[in-house]
């Protein structure tokens, strides 16, 4: 797969959502230590809620399906995880508006205009404990994977699944952080030696991508 069309982004949100669902007491674990213990839960219902929104979505425009995404999480998902997750989508919505497909370029430019997003509206930096600190090296993957040789003509998937690798990595490399964003960051040096939950839900998203651009 080199490209992904409307179809792909669908059934992306589709796996999400079960991913979500499926993980939603580990994320609310991750939670309860530097959290108000309900970040899978909020996770869960956001994505269940786009996923019954899904089947009225025009499938011809990546764009619109990508907004329609981050507006139905900025209404549902509690918590700081709302704005900024709404952001994340309806930023790369705007970037891929009226785009019939993605290729790796459309795609990197779509996260990165998402993460520049998230970065606004939390405040936000890179080792502030916070989903930045796993989009921000996924970025950076798709980025990198765009300036490799070849890179045009290679599977999507590939890439993805370097981007996931690198999201997975950020968000492990939370444990040690202090935060110093949201709800984590009242709790000052107590907050180190866990591991960030919207680090690690952002790396279930992107993971969940990877595989189905893979498929």
């Amino acid at each position: 797969m080199q490209t992904l069309s409307g179809e792909h982004i669908a059934a992306w949100i589709e796996s999400a959502a079960e991913v979500m669902e499926r993980e939603k007491m580990f994320l609310t674990e991750l939670d309860a230590p530097i959290g108000d213990s309900d970040h899978g839960t909020n996770m869960a219902r956001g994505f269940a809620a786009v996923r019954a929104r899904l089947g009225g979505l025009d499938r011809g425009d990546v764009g619109a399906i990508l907004r329609e995404v981050g507006m139905t999480l900025l209404s549902t998902v509690g918590g700081a995880s709302g704005p900024l997750y709404g952001t994340l989508f309806r930023d790369a919505g705007q970037r891929a508006a009226g785009a019939a497909a993605l290729d790796l370029a459309a795609l990197a430019g779509c996260l990165e205009a998402g993460l520049d997003g998230v970065k606004r509206r939390g405040k936000a930096s890179p080792g502030d404990k916070t989903m930045v600190d796993a989009l921000g090296p996924a970025v950076d993957a798709l980025k990198a994977a765009l300036s490799a040789p070849g890179a045009a003509d290679g599977p999507l998937g590939d890439a993805l699944g370097r981007a996931a690798e690198a999201a997975r990595a950020g968000a492990e490399a939370t444990v040690p952080l202090v935060a110093r964003k949201g709800r984590a960051s009242y709790l000052g040096e107590r907050s180190a030696g866990h591991q960030d939950p919207g680090a690690t839900s952002c790396w279930l998203l992107l993971r969940s991508l990877a595989a189905t651009a893979g498929a």
